[in-house]
């Protein structure tokens, strides 16, 4: 009776030890589906000063303002629109731009190729999160506003993304409550649209200055450039914007060679001061 007894214990403990095996097999198979995996989003928008075909856009994960290899690029289409398949986390960890190529891009105003290369972007903090949880579409749009708004975000002056566009749209003259991220040409917002216009002829106009023959961008000499279109803005937007527009155009290709091709960045207020309002009045 008491080998049986034994037997029976010996049987027991065995199937407890074994239930304790398969309760540790599942607790590693939990562990295994918790381990997090990489989810992608899907960033989508469009460019424009009109609409911008065939121009380049990418997420400037080394704030260079140039496509390196491993960031996520596309081309629009013949409606300004891209797609960008970017990691999840890294949506408004890093800015998108965009590069409009003298020769290549199409300007949908006009139906003719841009006469020169220039930078658009936006700011990080602009880029709305994806919907629908970690995997979803989000709508960007990138113009000379949004790149005014990503430059001044860049300068520290401004605690809130809020704060740059009453500052923007102030100094464009717009209504207040104007979205400045807006898309103006879907919304047909005549004034808005002309300012984006004469702000990107300038920038094209200043290709020599700031792009490089290697597609470089001198960080330093693009942001003279954007301060100082910032500060004329109320000159170029208003009566006798096509004159003043000239004159900007050449007063900063003189100037903006001032700065020294190349040197490493410096604060966005010390870049130039002097001449045409080259220095950089954000506030």
């Amino acid at each position: 009776m008491k080998k049986q007894t034994l037997a029976a214990l010996t049987i027991l403990s065995a199937g407890m030890i074994a239930g304790c095996g398969s309760s540790g097999s599942d607790t590693s198979m939990s562990s295994s589906m918790m381990t997090p995996v990489a989810t992608s989003a899907s960033v989508s928008g469009a460019v424009a000063d009109g609409y911008l075909e065939k121009a380049t856009v990418f997420l400037d994960k080394n704030l260079n303002y140039r496509l390196d290899t491993g960031e996520p690029s596309a081309i629009t289409d013949q409606n300004g629109a891209y797609t960008l398949h970017v990691d999840a986390a890294d949506i408004g960890k890093y800015p998108i731009v965009a590069l409009a190529t003298q020769g290549v891009t199409i300007d949908k105003d006009t139906n003719t190729a841009v006469t020169g290369s220039y930078v658009l972007s936006m700011h990080a903090v602009a880029v709305a999160p994806a919907t629908g949880g970690v995997t979803g579409t989000v709508s960007n749009f990138i113009s000379p506003m949004s790149t005014q708004l990503r430059e001044m975000m860049e300068t520290g002056s401004y605690t809130t993304l809020q704060q740059a566009m009453d500052a923007l749209r102030t100094q464009v003259g717009l209504p207040a409550g104007t979205n400045m991220m807006s898309d103006y040409i879907a919304g047909r917002n005549t004034a808005m649209h002309t300012a984006a216009r004469n702000m990107a002829t300038l920038m094209g106009g200043q290709a020599g200055q700031v792009i490089g023959t290697n597609g470089t961008v001198d960080v330093n000499r693009y942001r003279g450039m954007m301060g100082t279109i910032y500060s004329n803005l109320p000159t170029i937007t208003g009566s006798n914007a096509q004159t003043n527009i000239t004159t900007l155009r050449n007063t900063m290709n003189t100037n903006l060679s001032f700065i020294p091709a190349g040197m490493p960045f410096r604060n966005y207020s010390t870049v130039y001061r002097g001449g045409m309002g080259m220095g950089m009045m954000w506030r």
